[in-house]
């Protein structure tokens, strides 16, 4: 059978939506040093969600085009020596990283807490213990947020949803998401995040997994939203809730 004429972009989505950016850029549009539409506006003009557009600012951050100021906007920087052939790939796009780690965690913790054991509770509330102590001390509990979601998928029973859960979570590393994090995430966001953890292991521990799937879907979705939120000004973060606490027995 012929081949279809139609080709397919294999780029990521936020790579598209910034060469879009980077073309009418080229074009003259605007000058090194002006300032891009507001981010409402340039959305409209696009045809995009302004998610998918925050990111693709962000990945032509990364590669040097623009320059995000924080209640400023958007500004054209001066283009490389070198010349370009489009956007690099920086690693998943943030939305679409949530979306799909909130589809297979959701089916994850559903499976565990028809497995729960004490034994596999405990070692979730050690990691969420560990979480609690590193944030105390103005650490970001990544390590330890990593083997919360873990010990999730272990009490399934599943190498391969294990396996699976891991790779996920550490998409979180790439450039583009660890840029992303770098702008949003501080001891604020980080309680807030610690409470979405804190309902996780409760509706686990209670066994209920329709509560379970709704905390982690929550937990994740929200973390989603903050790492496209614009940093905003520090605010007093919320009491945490209490998980028992082996070290203060």
């Amino acid at each position: 059978m012929p081949s279809s004429s139609r080709t397919v972009d294999a780029r990521r989505s936020y790579q598209q939506v910034a060469d879009r950016i980077r073309a009418v850029i080229q074009d003259g549009a605007f000058s090194v040093g002006s300032r891009l539409p507001p981010e409402r506006e340039l959305a409209l003009q696009l045809g995009v969600s302004r998610p998918s557009l925050r990111e693709a600012l962000i990945a032509l951050e990364i590669d040097g085009r623009v320059e995000i100021r924080m209640g400023s906007g958007v500004y054209v920087c001066a283009p490389p020596a070198t010349i370009e052939h489009g956007t690099p790939a920086l690693g998943e796009s943030a939305i679409e990283l949530m979306q799909a780690r909130a589809a297979l965690e959701g089916a994850v913790i559903t499976l565990a807490a028809a497995r729960a054991t004490r034994a596999g509770l405990d070692r979730v509330a050690e990691s969420l213990r560990a979480m609690r102590r590193e944030h105390a001390r103005g650490r970001t509990p990544v390590d330890a947020d990593r083997r919360f979601h873990l010990s999730i998928a272990e009490m399934g029973g599943n190498s391969v949803l294990v396996r699976l859960v891991g790779e996920l979570f550490d998409g979180r590393h790439s450039p583009i998401s660890s840029h992303m994090r770098g702008r949003s995430e501080n001891v604020h966001t980080w309680t807030t995040a610690l409470q979405e953890h804190e309902a996780v292991y409760h509706a686990l521990e209670a066994r209920d997994p329709q509560a379970a799937a709704a905390a982690m879907f929550t937990h994740l979705r929200a973390s989603q939203e903050r790492w496209l939120a614009e940093p905003s000004a520090a605010h007093e973060p919320t009491p945490l809730m209490n998980v028992p606490d082996k070290d203060s027995a």
